[in-house]
């Protein structure tokens, strides 16, 4: 009967999270206890402006970061993002949440590096970073071999295994001029303005309507 009760009791906590503003979800989701880690394996839906993309996340290739996106998938901290630095052939990168409060919120909360255990080949997710143990919530999508980055600490979490047409699809157009990566040094009018700055400077940038873990 308690274990019964336990699980309409977390039913119940996330149903209730998911009726909440953003800004509610914000204050929710931003005190320690609610970090949850996961000890295995699950998936995430991303429904986007070309379509779905569905990504499964192993937590054994990378414990911290797999924890990391199931946090920020389940505090629904991507919705009604944009996909800002997407070059044609090579990565499509997401991870800065449209209301500038909840970006600015998230974006010293880093999480510790994890051992590079599988390698960025094409359709592999990991975190974008620009120093070490400094990987926040900017993720990207490679779309082509990029091995190359192994060496620089870049470790993936997941990979897609449906859609990846979708994520090939996605606008690149604006290429890095939208953004950028973070070493870059110019992603702070994405911070400062969120989504409005991106729809009227770059309104074409296809967008992640809804990202949510499957059951």
């Amino acid at each position: 009967m308690r274990a019964v009760a336990v699980a309409l009791l977390l039913v119940c906590s996330a149903k209730a999270l998911a009726e909440r503003s953003p800004r509610e979800q914000l204050n929710a989701w931003l005190k320690p206890s609610r970090y949850q880690t996961r000890a295995d394996d699950y998936s995430v839906r991303l429904d986007t402006t070309k379509g779905a993309i569905v990504i499964a996340v192993h937590h054994d290739w990378a414990p911290h970061g797999a924890d990391r996106f199931h946090e920020l998938v389940t505090a629904r901290y991507f919705d009604d993002s944009r996909f800002f630095r997407v070059v044609s052939g090579q990565w499509a990168q997401f991870g800065i949440a449209g209301d500038p409060a909840v970006a600015a919120a998230w974006r010293t909360r880093t999480i510790p590096d994890d051992p590079r255990l599988q390698s960025n080949t094409r359709g592999r997710v990991a975190f974008a970073f620009a120093v070490p143990n400094g990987r926040t919530t900017q993720v990207y999508i490679s779309l082509r071999d990029n091995s190359y980055q192994d060496e620089q600490g870049f470790v993936p979490f997941g990979e897609v295994v449906a859609g990846m047409d979708v994520a090939d699809a996605l606008n690149s157009e604006y290429g890095e001029r939208a953004g950028g990566g973070i070493r870059a040094g110019r992603q702070q009018p994405l911070f400062d303005g969120g989504n409005a700055f991106l729809d009227r400077e770059f309104p074409r940038l296809d967008r992640v309507l809804h990202a949510r873990v499957l059951p």
